[in-house]
């Protein structure tokens, strides 16, 4: 879903070309927003297994916060679309079955960051940092805009503050049954679900009677795999902010909106003074 800008946010952003890379034990102080001004929530990663709701909760702090959603696939698909050297450049690899690298990505990254007015107080990330490359060249790239913000535009503006991570968690069989337990009618999209929201007659839709189907990939040998693999890649990163206490996690097995509560109490947290 794209937001408009936020209106409250009427500066230019202006930062630095160049980035460096912090030495991941760096602990940061996180700032709170400046005085008069309503919360800032700052750079977020939403992490969560498959089926936990991170896109449901990241619509809903997107809507409450107004904030965007930077996601890498977005990025890149718009600058593939529009054309620009860094989108011909991705086309490139994709076209000859490479693997878009990270130092494109990153730059890509950096300039939805300093190039719309719209993440001044915050935004949600969605797919990027995967690796702790990724998360120590995003800290480099904030921590510079932090150093360029005195006496400028920037300053006490969101997107200045560190990222913090929170992770929804679940019990494996309840994301397991959030997966497998998924039917789609093919005619009006509704959704089901066999274990927690059945349709009243089964394996028919309440709204159209058609027969309703099940994804290829809602399947447990598949479901196990993606576990696998998130569990890989968010691990280094998960570790990366615990260390720095840039990590909560919130239990994603409650009601909508307990869960999405829970989410704000731990950015309120998260962005409080240190602690002593």
């Amino acid at each position: 879903m794209a937001l408009a800008p936020n209106p409250a946010a009427s500066v230019a952003v202006r930062a630095g070309r160049n980035l460096r890379h912090l030495n991941p034990s760096t602990v940061f102080e996180p700032p709170t927003a400046p005085a008069g001004k309503t919360f800032l929530p700052g750079p977020v990663l939403l992490l969560g297994a498959p089926g936990v709701g991170k896109g449901t909760q990241a619509q809903i702090l997107m809507a409450d916060f107004a904030i965007p959603q930077i996601s890498t696939g977005d990025i890149l698909r718009h600058n593939i679309a529009s054309g620009t050297d860094l989108g011909l450049k991705a086309k490139s690899l994709i076209d000859k079955g490479i693997l878009v690298d990270d130092q494109l990505v990153q730059t890509m990254v950096g300039k939805r960051l300093t190039g719309h007015e719209d993440v001044l107080t915050g935004f949600i990330l969605d797919g990027f940092p995967r690796t702790l490359g990724q998360a120590t060249w995003l800290d480099g790239f904030l921590l510079k805009l932090r150093q360029n913000a005195p006496g400028t535009d920037l300053e006490g503006q969101g997107i200045t503050l560190p990222v913090v991570a929170v992770n929804l968690v679940a019990d494996y069989n309840e994301l397991l049954h959030r997966i497998t337990g998924r039917r789609t009618c093919p005619v009006c999209k509704s959704i089901y679900n066999i274990y927690s929201n059945p349709p009243k007659v089964a394996g028919r839709c309440d709204l159209e009677g058609a027969a309703l189907i099940q994804r290829p990939d809602d399947t447990e040998p598949v479901f196990a795999e993606r576990m696998k693999t998130f569990e890989a890649q968010t691990a280094p990163v998960i570790e990366y902010y615990r260390r720095q206490n840039r990590f909560r996690e919130v239990k994603a097995d409650l009601s909508l909106a307990e869960v999405t509560s829970s989410i704000v109490s731990a950015l309120h947290d998260l962005r409080s003074p240190a602690k002593s």
